[in-house]
Formats: structure tokens, C-alpha cells, sequence
């Protein structure tokens, strides 16, 4: 991939898009999805999965819940990587990552994924570049695999903002009482790290795009959960899925 500033990129919808009409796109969208998943769980022959990267505050949980939320939940799986436990140290990088990779029916989100791996472990020097680019490689391997052995579509999504939106999303959640929950004091010492994370999101992105990434603009919701909900249709519709029969 030819290499990208993410600072070149817009963080804010096209103009003339207007916030009513593509919410009301959305919604129309969602309701699909709805089928769309439920046919996907009945066919069993392909899977689904989601990979959601950003800064923090970029709104990876409120997307999964506004296009994903009118689901069946016996057909979708929403898992979350944190900082490795002492056993997951123990075995290799993807270990804990591949256990959790969705079966055929199913639609898997990874909000946050192997990416960690390669991020927030590079921004804090606890990974040098020659593993760092030995990881990639898995990585891409690791996808590939997903993709020709079990016949799964894998979506992955750069939620883009910018950082003053940042700074704007974070100081809501140390004022407004209907946020504070999602406070934590160590998101501003990393949002402090913008520049180094943005240089290290701009190198995965170029060195892990065997599967294509997609740079969502994401100042807006509305415009996000409909960029996202419209590829994630998309892709369902593309396998043109029939209900089995008896």
C-alpha cells in the first residue's frame, strides 16, 4: 500500500450529506441487517468478522450498538482485547486472539484486536521494530488464514478522528453524568501520545492491508455508523445466501 498521512485524511462527513436523510438511510440499513444476519446464521456457510481500531473516544461502542444492536444475539460476539494476562504472555502473540475468531453463521466484532499488538505496545517501546515487523507479517498470514480456511469476510474499520473531537469527547466524560462511567484517568496520558500513535496506525495500516483497511471519518456518528452499516450489508448481500431447505 502506498504509504498515508493520516492528517491528509478528513475526520468529517462529505459535504451535502445531510445528518436527517442518512440517519434515516441508516435505519432503513439496520433493519436489513437484521435478515441479513439471520440468514447468514441459517446458511452456516461463511462468517463475519468486524475489526474496529481508534483512538479512545473514537465511539467503537456506541457503533456496535447502533448497527449491530437490533441483532439476534445468539449470531453476533462482541470481545474486547485488554492488556495480555500472564498466561496469554506465555504463548504467542495471536493465541488469544485466534480462540476467538468467529465460526460460520456467526458475525464477530473485535473491538480493539491484534492491532494492540502493534500500537500501543510500539508507542510504549515494549515491542521493537523487528518484532513489530514480524508481527505484521502474522498478522496478514492470520487474516489470510481466516479468510481461504474458513471462508471468512473480514471487515476492518479505522474509526478517524480528529483530536481536537478527541479532547471534546474525553472532557464530556469528566463533566456530563451520563459519561463519567467511561472515564478513566489514563486516557489522557495516552491521548498525550497522539503524535507517536498516529505514526504507528499509519504503519499498520500500510503494512496490514493484505485485507483492506477502511478509514472511516468518524467526527460525526451518524456518518460512521452509516459508512460502517452500509459495507457490513454490502458484504452479506455479496453472498448471496439462501435459506436452507429441507
Amino acid at each position: 500500500m502506498n504509504k498515508i498521512n493520516l492528517a491528509d485524511i478528513s475526520t468529517r462527513a462529505p459535504e451535502g450529506m445531510e445528518k436527517k436523510t442518512v440517519k434515516a438511510v441508516t435505519q432503513e440499513i439496520v433493519e436489513e441487517l437484521d435478515e441479513l444476519q439471520n440468514l447468514l446464521f441459517a446458511e452456516h456457510k461463511h462468517a463475519i468478522l468486524i475489526i474496529l481500531q481508534g483512538m479512545d473516544a473514537s465511539g467503537k461502542d456506541g457503533l456496535i450498538r447502533k448497527v449491530l444492536g437490533n441483532m439476534n444475539p445468539l449470531g453476533v460476539n462482541v470481545r474486547s482485547f485488554k492488556a495480555p494476562t500472564e498466561d496469554e504472555k506465555d504463548h504467542d502473540f495471536l493465541w488469544r486472539i485466534h480462540r476467538f475468531a468467529p465460526a460460520k453463521g456467526m458475525i464477530h466484532v473485535f473491538n480493539r484486536s491484534h492491532y494492540e499488538d502493534i500500537l500501543i505496545q510500539r508507542v510504549h517501546k515494549w515491542i521493537d521494530d523487528e518484532t513489530a515487523a514480524k508481527r505484521m507479517q502474522a498478522i496478514n498470514d492470520f487474516e489470510r488464514l481466516l479468510m481461504e480456511h474458513n471462508n471468512t469476510a473480514i471487515l476492518k474499520f479505522y474509526l478517524h478522528i480528529s483530536e481536537e473531537e478527541q479532547k471534546e469527547r474525553l472532557k464530556e466524560r469528566r463533566e456530563d453524568p451520563r459519561k463519567m462511567w467511561k472515564y478513566n484517568k489514563k486516557d489522557s496520558t495516552e491521548a498525550r501520545q497522539w503524535k507517536d500513535y498516529m505514526k504507528m496506525y499509519e504503519e499498520a495500516i500500510e503494512n496490514c492491508n493484505d485485507v483492506k483497511w477502511r478509514i472511516i471519518p468518524s467526527d460525526q456518528n451518524w456518518y460512521k455508523e452509516y459508512v460502517v452499516a452500509q459495507t457490513l450489508r454490502d458484504t452479506l448481500r455479496s453472498f448471496r445466501m439462501e435459506y436452507p431447505k429441507l
